[in-house]
């Protein structure tokens, strides 16, 4: 199936199509209402592109101009691209040497309210959830009956409010991770008309956990969902995470449950890729591994967020930009060293692809780009060695950001099995990534620990945005146990205190809304 991009539509003013045929075919229409807009069936899968493509744009006119969210740049402030910037900066595997407001901050784990990085992601989370909620309620059985729709098209807007549903317990899921206690509104709140209350974290996890477990049996089949809507198994996968997580999240672990929901998609018709580099190259929508892609395109998604931003923050140095499908080094991100010395074998394990041609693998200047091995593990090309459609003087990328996939639910299985003392299916799973990663079984582990398991999915999943999670689900994230270069500011790295586990709230929502009770330490 060709990709579907999903065109942004300013929700009840500026509408756009979306089309499997990457055709950008259809014109805009101005000046209407949310009455205007709902009255036609027709309307609302345009409404629903809005809300898949927060995920990845970042305004209406894209790359720049009409952007969603004020007060940061609107490069700076796509999803994927905040998101990533939350979950790897301050860990064991990346440095950005930009000196721009706030990102020396995340690398150093000196973060407070006003990090623009930590508000962009805070607003974006928030701007998203605002959208799912009006599509939500505009997609009510009340609302549908009222309006006289047609049985057919009550159905089909059935199906786009649970895509909808998913997509909003998404974005409350990462406010739960990286936020904590937070504000709650969904469908039956008027926007402005209050000031939202408090939710703790528990609340929120039985509350996402709800949305997921309603709407996960209606949800389209893997086997027949269009390419970048949420499939059946898209809301498996997140059940799954959420409960790999429990334990941090809400102080009871749910191990079994995430086996069962691993199970689930593992039985779906979903295979490991058989090359791991081909997963982050422009043609990866062709992958029979990703669950629930972010979907972008060079001519039709433009945005300097995303891959686009994976691909050219990661160039630098005598590295070649069209090697990788674009034309411009951004010279920023490079693999801190902890991140490298995962890697045992750098020559036989196909997920060691590192640029180290005039690189030291040591870091004590973040500014420096030759100083830290490059990780241009986002490609512009395809698997047949093409560019990508845009790599003209303004290059965007056709990479689509994998938000989940198969081999990080195999892991998922493996340290929910180990946990619950299964040691034969946690090696099984292992071992199938090892193999992947290999190309033969002469590297599998003869037993597994779960020292193993963190280790092996820093290799399997770097540069993926999970990194900060898994490290406090083990306890590695805070204290001394475990230091990097850079940890709490310091080049060899030091102990940091358990509070940074949480992200502030912004200094203005805690201003404005005395319901929120501002995260400790800050």
């Amino acid at each position: 199936m060709k990709k579907s991009i999903l065109y942004t539509a300013l929700l009840g003013t500026l509408l756009l199509g979306f089309s499997c045929n990457k055709q950008l075919n259809q014109s805009p229409k101005y000046g209407l209402n949310a009455e205007t807009v709902y009255k036609d069936p027709n309307n609302y899968i345009k409404v629903l592109a809005k809300l898949y493509s927060g995920l990845s744009m970042t305004g209406n006119q894209g790359p720049a101009g009409q952007a969603d969210i004020a007060g940061i740049d609107e490069g700076f402030s796509a999803y994927v691209r905040v998101l990533w910037n939350l979950q790897e900066l301050p860990t064991d595997e990346a440095v950005c040497g930009w000196n721009d407001p706030g990102i020396p901050e995340l690398v150093k784990n000196e973060i407070n309210a006003e990090n623009v990085w930590v508000k962009g992601m805070y607003y974006r989370i928030y701007y998203q959830i605002t959208l799912c909620n009006e599509f939500i309620g505009q997609a009510s059985d009340e609302k549908l009956e009222a309006r006289g729709f047609s049985e057919n098209d009550k159905q089909m807007i059935r199906m786009y409010r649970n895509e909808a549903r998913f997509l909003r317990a998404l974005s409350y899921y990462h406010a739960m991770d990286l936020f904590g206690n937070v504000p709650f509104v969904d469908e039956n709140d008027q926007v402005g008309a209050f000031q939202p209350e408090r939710i703790t974290r528990a609340d929120l996890f039985n509350y996402v956990e709800s949305e997921l477990l309603a709407v996960e049996p209606s949800l389209t089949p893997a086997s027949s969902v269009v390419y970048g809507h949420a499939s059946k198994a898209a809301a498996q996968a997140l059940l799954a995470k959420l409960y790999l997580n429990a334990e941090v999240y809400t102080g009871t672990a749910r191990w079994g449950d995430c086996k069962d929901y691993c199970q689930k998609i593992i039985d779906a018709p979903f295979t490991l890729d058989d090359s791991y580099q081909e997963l982050f190259l422009a043609d990866n929508h062709t992958s029979p591994e990703i669950i629930f892609p972010v979907v972008y395109d060079g001519l039709y998604s433009q945005t300097w967020g995303g891959t686009t931003f994976l691909v050219c923050a990661s160039l630098g140095g005598s590295m070649v930009a069209a090697d990788y499908g674009v034309n411009g080094k951004w010279a920023g991100l490079r693999a801190k060293e902890s991140l490298v010395n995962k890697f045992a074998d750098t020559t036989e394990d196909s997920r060691y692809l590192f640029y180290t041609t005039g690189q030291t693998k040591e870091i004590t200047t973040l500014g420096t780009f030759t100083q830290g091995y490059a990780n241009p593990k986002f490609k512009n090309v395809t698997s047949a060695g093409l560019t990508g459609s845009n790599n003209a003087n303004s290059p965007h990328t056709d990479i689509d950001f994998p938000m989940f996939r198969l081999g990080d639910v195999y892991l998922m299985m493996a340290e929910a099995s180990l946990r619950l003392t299964d040691q034969g299916t946690a090696l099984q799973y292992m071992n199938l990534i090892r193999e992947r990663a290999y190309g033969d079984n002469l590297h599998n582990f003869a037993t597994v620990t779960l020292s193993d398991i963190i280790d092996e999915r820093a290799r399997e999943m770097q540069w993926e945005g999970t990194r900060r999670t898994d490290l406090i689900r083990f306890d590695l994230f805070s204290g001394s146990t475990y230091v990097w270069p850079f940890k709490g500011g310091d080049v060899a790295g030091i102990g940091i205190d358990p509070y940074l586990e949480l992200y502030p709230l912004p200094t203005s929502d805690i201003i404005l809304n005395p319901n929120l009770v501002q995260n400790t330490g800050y």
